[in-house]
């Protein structure tokens, strides 16, 4: 295991209005901000967007499994920012339900809000970390 330890910096609370895309939005605040390493939390609802449920073996580099939200969806779940080269990357894995069916996975690709998703940034400072794509996974991963 590699760690650094960090403190906290600024809070952002955030309000994410009907039809925003919600990984643009996260990344787009970020680069006004400057904001480089970071932990969010989302919560409120969601309309549209592609989660990844795992992969399709435990093998690398993974063969993702994609589920799409089609309809107004709570949401829930916590994600990280960190940056790669010039740009902040957004990593965001969340509980998605409606009525009896819920699924729990990564948020990727376009997503868009339904009604209001309420955002909390908690800036960590002191920390030096980055993302770097991995080429045996396929993924782009944090490095310390």
């Amino acid at each position: 295991m590699k760690y650094q330890i960090g403190k906290t910096g600024r809070v952002v609370v955030a309000r994410l209005e009907d039809g925003e895309d919600i990984i643009k939005n996260i990344i787009d605040m970020a680069k006004k901000e400057t904001i480089r390493s970071a932990v969010f939390y989302l919560i409120g609802g969601i309309r549209y967007g592609k989660i990844v449920v795992g992969p399709e073996k435990e093998e690398l580099p993974p063969i993702p499994v994609w589920r799409e939200i089609r309809e107004s969806t709570e949401v829930l779940g916590i994600g990280t920012i960190f940056w790669q080269g010039d740009e902040p990357k957004v990593h965001f894995h969340g509980a998605f339900g409606k009525r009896d069916v819920v699924k729990v996975g990564c948020l990727r690709e376009v997503s868009e809000t339904f009604l209001i998703l309420e955002a909390i940034i908690i800036e960590i400072e002191g920390i030096h970390a980055q993302r770097k794509f991995d080429p045996s996974s396929g993924l782009t991963l944090l490095e310390l």
